[in-house]
């Protein structure tokens, strides 16, 4: 089996899902998992589907079809990663929105290792004034040799300096390497 990323993209409208889904389907395609949202009237979405090698090119001629139907399609091959211990740990930061704040707490996670397995971000109005903050929540892996409090004591001083209120906790709900942490 192959297992194929597809990034995609269109103009938001009632059923574009089912649309993707029935192409997969046709192609004998099996949808494995995906994020998608609608993102200032786009649809965005990603997900990976699997597909026996001998159905993968009427699956990826299938795909190129959409995109007259407006929905484009960016396929790519899974990257299978080498299985290895990470401990996942999810953030939440609430703080004044203004510009950088993803780039710099995602360069100090880069420079201690840490990658980013999932994010999500907006931006909603504060309830007592007028003031737009910003929230994000993430999921990390953080590498075998780096400590949960090493990550929580070089990010406390970020945010002292971006002024947010930031939160570092080990995600009891997801699994790495087929185990809860």
């Amino acid at each position: 089996m192959d297992v194929l990323v597809l990034t995609i993209i269109a103009p938001d409208q009632p059923g574009l899902v089912g649309r993707l889904a029935d192409c997969v389907a046709a192609h004998g395609g099996n949808w494995l998992e995906s994020r998608m949202s609608r993102m200032a009237g786009q649809f965005a979405g990603i997900l990976t589907v699997s597909v026996a090698e001998e159905q993968r090119a009427l699956l990826m001629e299938g795909l190129r079809s959409l995109d007259v139907a407006g929905l484009r399609v960016l396929v790519a091959e899974s990257q299978l990663e080498a299985a290895g211990v990470v401990q996942l740990i999810q953030l939440e930061l609430v703080g004044n929105d203004r510009p950088g704040i993803v780039r710099d707490i995602t360069r100090q996670l880069s420079q201690l290792g840490v990658n980013v397995e999932r994010l999500s971000t907006d931006v909603r109005t504060a309830p007592m004034s007028s003031e737009q903050l910003f929230h994000a929540t993430a999921l990390l892996a953080l590498p075998a040799t780096l400590e949960l409090e090493t990550l929580r004591q070089s990010l406390e001083t970020l945010a002292d300096e971006l002024m947010v209120e930031l939160n570092v906790y080990r995600d009891n709900h997801a699994e790495a390497d087929g185990s809860s942490l």
